[in-house]
């Protein structure tokens, strides 16, 4: 049943499966699914600037130690993960 749809055609959603695998939306652009996938995009990019902004702050101050900017460097590649999670789902619903 899965090989009937156009890989092509399917969302690719800002989440993963239990087992770390990737989840697709097969369906409408504007239902329940993709609604909630869309909040959450908005929540991880609203977290990736939050994650930059502290990024940016631990990097400008000169007493910052080593835990303030591991757990920055930790925040900010989060947020670029998620980010590039978006814009690979995005360049694949451009097509």
């Amino acid at each position: 049943m899965a090989d009937q749809y156009d890989p092509n055609s399917m969302r690719l959603l800002p989440w993963v499966s239990d087992m770390g695998k990737p989840c697709y939306l097969v369906g409408e652009a504007d239902g329940v699914v993709a609604t909630f996938a869309d909040r959450v995009e908005a929540r991880q990019l609203a977290a990736a600037q939050a994650a930059l902004a502290e990024a940016h702050s631990a990097l400008d101050d000169p007493a910052a130690g080593a835990l303030a900017l591991r757990l920055a460097l930790k925040n900010a590649s989060s947020g670029l993960a998620n980010m590039l999670r978006i814009a690979e789902s995005r360049r694949a619903q451009a097509r």
